[in-house]
Formats: C-alpha cells, sequence, structure tokens
C-alpha cells in the first residue's frame, strides 16, 4: 500500500497545484511521488528539499528535476508552457530573506507567472527602497518578504495601491528570533490592504498572488 495519496486534480478544482513538502519526508518517498507524478505525465512541484534529499534521489530522477538550493525547490516537467502572466513582484527586507522570498517565485513560476524579485531593500536604508518606487507601483499585486520587525510590510503598503502579502520570515535574533515579532508585525499593521501569511511560508504567498490575479483577471 502506498504511503501517499496525491491530489492530482487540486489545479484544477482551485487553481493551485499540490505542492510536496518534502522535509519531513525521506528520500524513498520523495522518489516515489516523482514516480508517480512522471509516470502520469504530471509536472510537480516540491518545496523544502534539502540539497542532501536531492543528493540521495536516484540520479535518474534528479536529471529529471530543476532543483533550486537557495529556494529548496524542485520542479519536474520543465518550465510552465506559454507566456508568464505579469504583475506580481516579490520585494525582500534582506539577502537573509531570499529563501522564502525565491520560495514564492519559484511556486510562482510553476504556475505560469512571472515574480521578479528585488532584494535588500529593508527599512534600515529606506532611500533602497525609494529607488524602486516606479516597479512597486507597476505592480498589481506585491509579496514583501521581511523578518527582524517586519516594518517594510507597512512601509511598502502605505507606498502603492496593490494589494500588499506580507511574508514573515524567521531571520532575526533577540526578541525577533525565529519570526514571531514579524508575524505580529503583519497582523498589526495599520496600512490598509496587508495580508499575512505565517512564517516563512512562501508557498501561501505565492497561492494568494495567484488567486487575487486571477480574479482580477475575470
Amino acid at each position: 500500500m502506498s504511503d501517499f495519496v496525491f491530489d492530482w486534480d487540486r489545479k484544477a478544482r482551485t487553481g493551485i497545484a499540490e505542492a510536496v513538502f518534502c522535509e519531513p519526508k525521506t528520500p524513498a518517498q520523495i522518489a516515489a511521488i516523482l514516480d508517480a507524478a512522471a509516470s502520469n505525465d504530471v509536472r510537480l512541484l516540491l518545496t523544502r528539499l534539502a540539497p542532501a534529499q536531492h543528493e540521495y534521489l536516484p540520479e535518474a530522477l534528479r536529471r529529471r528535476l530543476d532543483f533550486d538550493a537557495l529556494s529548496g525547490t524542485a520542479i519536474l516537467g520543465g518550465p510552465h508552457p506559454g507566456a508568464p502572466v505579469e504583475g506580481t513582484l516579490i520585494v525582500a527586507a534582506g539577502t537573509a530573506d531570499l529563501r522564502p522570498a525565491h520560495e514564492a517565485a519559484r511556486t510562482l513560476a510553476f504556475h505560469g507567472y512571472a515574480a521578479p524579485v528585488i532584494a535588500d531593500v529593508g527599512v534600515a536604508g529606506l532611500w533602497r527602497l525609494n529607488a524602486q518606487i516606479g516597479r512597486l507601483r507597476e505592480a498589481r499585486v506585491i509579496i514583501v518578504a521581511a523578518g527582524m520587525e517586519g516594518a517594510l510590510f507597512s512601509v511598502v503598503a502605505g507606498l502603492v495601491a496593490a494589494p500588499v502579502i506580507a511574508l514573515p520570515t524567521s531571520v532575526g535574533y533577540g526578541v525577533a528570533s525565529g519570526g514571531a515579532v514579524a508575524l505580529n508585525a503583519a497582523l498589526s499593521s495599520c496600512a490598509p490592504g496587508v495580508m499575512a501569511m505565517t512564517i516563512d511560508k512562501g508557498v501561501g504567498a505565492a497561492a494568494a498572488a495567484i488567486k487575487s490575479l486571477e480574479i482580477a483577471r475575470r
């Protein structure tokens, strides 16, 4: 009996394909899921895939994966067909926030959405954010990845008309360690139009962006 029951119809039903959360899985379990997807000719997104897990997958499967170590994601089945849908922008407060930011970007790319990342524009040097104001105001939805005190969520939301999806990250130390302060900052933002994801959930932020864009397109 299989260890998993995959939701192959989730994309058709909800607009967002099921992603494989690899962190608690063994390489053998991940390989079995990949084999099932390949046999059904289904594209597949893997998240929280560590380099060590990737290394222990069978070589034939590794050759079929587009693996990105920074985001901890892998894609089976190649890029999404067709021109990517524009409109999403991802803003990362610091380079330390790039892992969840790129998890969101790769999730968007898997589903056929362009998602450029603007990095290292945190509130400690607001001139860096001001230099990107034109790009910020052209976006239709913005994902903001920030740890520490999470101030960037409110700052960006106060500058743009687009909805802001706050992606708190676990980056921080002292009282900010683990991302709890950033999460509370997102939840208590005084800037209207901020939607809060849980800590480090790049996949969730991407899903919220996709659903927002699809509603607007309809």
